[in-house]
């Protein structure tokens, strides 16, 4: 994979958009041939979403978006792209013969997905999954909501989209957010960014956002993973979603993170606050789940 993005760098942008083109060509002319995804990883931002797709992608019975080559993670389908129709969405996976012969090779049918935090946030997607592909299997990670608040305000900050302190950025949630909420239930295809980017506190209320994907799913079509138990044991978690697809346990090649960054350490006042606001919400979520979180 290093050696895939030293490449894209040195590639003029004009020839990857050929490729890109080439491929999107391609892969709707025949879309008739192409399945849907077996599994979606659906977030939580800033939980381990990335590192838990790329670990999937390391086991031979996972395949990745069409072209695999490209490394693509998403699709963004199901919130931004949904006009574009089904035929593009399935021209994104591999074709039935390709399947059928990396089945002949393994001995076992392979799956292929497709990871995005905004999946799991943005409550309309759930419903629409169901519609298009109901048999398919969600895995979602969720993380002390203190952390992943702080780390998606890192984030942002260094993409550049974040002017306020954490402090302000926490209170102007709400202004920054609502309008592009309102919109978002009356017009089904808008997007926003800033519902992407700026909330940072309802972000990390995790119990509805799950509810929202059981109410289109059956309990079971849905894994739950704490991220803290990833980053503690890669290869136990590993192997937890292994046998939720169906998939053989291997021994994983590398157990490196992907997409962490450096964090500058949160204010304790911050934290405390936030803790605070946390408390009943995690409490319902461990109720909800069965088992003790251990978050902040």
């Amino acid at each position: 994979m290093p050696q895939l993005g030293a490449l894209k760098e040195r590639t003029p942008r004009t020839a990857l958009d050929l490729a890109n083109w080439t491929t999107r060509r391609w892969g709707l002319a025949t879309a008739a041939q192409r399945g849907l995804p077996d599994f979606l990883v659906i977030g939580t931002k800033r939980g381990g979403t990335t590192s838990l797709f790329n670990y999937l992608l390391m086991h031979p019975g996972v395949l990745g978006l069409f072209p695999q080559v490209r490394g693509r993670k998403s699709t963004d389908y199901f919130f931004k792209n949904l006009h574009l129709g089904e035929a593009w969405y399935r021209s994104h996976f591999h074709t039935d013969g390709h399947r059928a012969r990396v089945a002949d090779r393994l001995g076992y049918a392979p799956v292929s997905g497709e990871a995005s935090p905004y999946y799991m946030w943005d409550r309309r997607v759930a419903e629409r999954v169901a519609s298009v592909v109901p048999q398919v299997k969600a895995i979602a990670l969720v993380r002390d909501p203190v952390e992943r608040a702080w780390s998606h305000y890192q984030e942002r900050i260094q993409n550049g989209v974040e002017p306020l302190s954490f402090v302000d950025a926490l209170a102007s949630e709400h202004r920054r957010t609502a309008a592009a909420e309102a919109r978002m239930r009356q017009e089904p295809t808008f997007h926003s960014d800033a519902f992407d980017w700026y909330p940072y506190r309802e972000r990390g209320v995790y119990l509805p956002q799950l509810l929202n994907w059981t109410r289109s799913f059956p309990r079971e079509q849905l894994l739950v993973i704490r991220s803290e138990d990833m980053y503690a044991d890669v290869q136990s978690v590993f192997d937890t979603a292994c046998d939720f697809l169906g998939l053989p346990r291997i021994d994983l090649p590398t157990k490196k993170t992907f997409n962490a960054s450096a964090r500058a350490p949160m204010p304790d006042s911050v934290r405390a606050e936030l803790s605070e606001f946390y408390r009943q919400p995690n409490a319902e979520l461990e109720s909800y789940l069965g088992r003790p979180l251990i978050w902040s």
